[in-house]
């Protein structure tokens, strides 16, 4: 019975996982305009099982270090009780948020759930070394770090790869038109087949929108596919960094094997975004800052690139920490951030550890009590 409440929560928590953090990697198609929120969404939940599968195989690093061991006693480790407390404490935590449209980590919520059970089954002591060292440190240091690393990117993009910014303004337009002139000049008819016209109107309606041609095609063309590709690449990051992280608390039961347990997280992850990731979407996507097409691919290049490199290396960093890093850093290069939202955001940060160690401490509290009460 204890095994399926397990299952149970460890899929509910992926469900949430995926609800709250499916739609960060292209949050920047979405907000500039690049995509369509659906067409976005299809790309991230795709890219995202992609990462998860990969997991198997490129992220054994964080597998092991979400499993707790060295921050938890081992005695502790395999019982059902921790395991299901933290699974539910973890996944109480993110639902609570995405319900309220609000981006923050599960990497954060699992630690202050293993951090809650921990302080109450061992008495209020913890291994803080550890915790601090291969947990805090990393989730402090990624967002300051993607802030400033988008902001470089985004210079680098404009000024060395395409050589100028390709803005989307409205253009004047010089062109010919089919309409005839008609003038009188001693006593007789001038007619002009056709003559210059000026035209107002968005850079999309002009014939020239873009002359910037690179190896047969537009600038513009290169940059949007850049930028698809970059936002994969941080859903597949994101899949790639997550899925071990609540793999391992089904990995630690004896009776589960690790590809099955991986794909069954997958799909809840894919079917969490699929049908609950619009809330966090507007948020990431239209409530910190204002993008342009160069700015959105920078901010998701930073992301991927040290997501990547944090999962390759086991480093638990956070997917949201890192993103919204960079999209405050392209929010301070645009002049255009929106420190409201911004300020919420840090705040649902500062309070994911302790509401989820709360949370998972009650869990645990009560699964202790009622196997206290069984034994009586």
């Amino acid at each position: 019975m204890s095994n399926l409440l397990l299952v149970i929560s460890v899929m509910l928590l992926a469900y949430a996982n995926g609800a709250n953090d499916n739609f960060k990697g292209v949050a920047t198609l979405f907000g500039s305009g690049t995509a369509a929120y659906r067409r976005a969404l299809y790309w991230a939940s795709w890219a995202t099982a992609a990462g998860a599968c990969c997991s198997l195989y490129l992220a054994h690093g964080l597998l092991l270090k979400f499993s707790g061991k060295g921050l938890t006693p081992d005695t502790l480790l395999q019982t059902p009780a921790f395991l299901l407390a933290v699974a539910t404490g973890a996944g109480m935590t993110v639902l609570s948020a995405t319900r309220l449209g609000l981006p923050i980590s599960t990497t954060h919520a699992l630690l202050g759930a293993m951090v809650g059970v921990t302080l109450l089954a061992n008495q209020g002591h913890i291994n803080a070394m550890p915790l601090w060292h291969n947990f805090v440190l990393p989730l402090l240091i990624s967002p300051l770090l993607s802030l400033f690393l988008a902001m470089l990117m985004h210079w680098v993009i404009t000024h060395c790869v395409t050589g100028k910014r390709l803005k989307s303004p409205v253009c004047l337009c010089v062109e010919p038109q089919n309409t005839s002139a008609f003038a009188y000049s001693a006593g007789g008819l001038i007619v002009a087949s056709s003559v210059p016209s000026i035209t107002v109107d968005q850079q999309t309606a002009c014939a020239a929108r873009n002359a910037t041609i690179v190896l047969g095609v537009s600038a513009q063309r290169w940059q949007d596919s850049l930028h698809y590709l970059s936002a994969g690449c941080v859903c597949f990051a994101r899949g790639l960094n997550d899925t071990p992280k609540i793999a391992a608390l089904l990995w630690l039961t004896p009776d589960d094997e690790l590809v099955t347990t991986v794909v069954f997280i997958a799909l809840a992850m894919l079917l969490g975004g699929l049908l609950n990731a619009r809330r966090v979407a507007i948020t990431m996507s239209h409530n910190i800052t204002t993008l342009d097409h160069q700015q959105g691919l920078a901010a998701n290049m930073t992301t991927a690139l040290l997501v990547v490199i944090a999962s390759r290396f086991g480093i638990p960093v956070s997917t949201t920490h890192v993103a919204v890093g960079a999209l405050v850093g392209i929010g301070w290069l645009n002049g255009q951030p929106k420190y409201g939202m911004i300020m919420t955001i840090l705040l649902s940060w500062l309070l994911t550890l302790p509401s989820a160690s709360l949370f998972a401490a009650c869990v645990y509290w009560v699964m202790e009590s009622l196997v206290t009460g069984v034994h009586v």
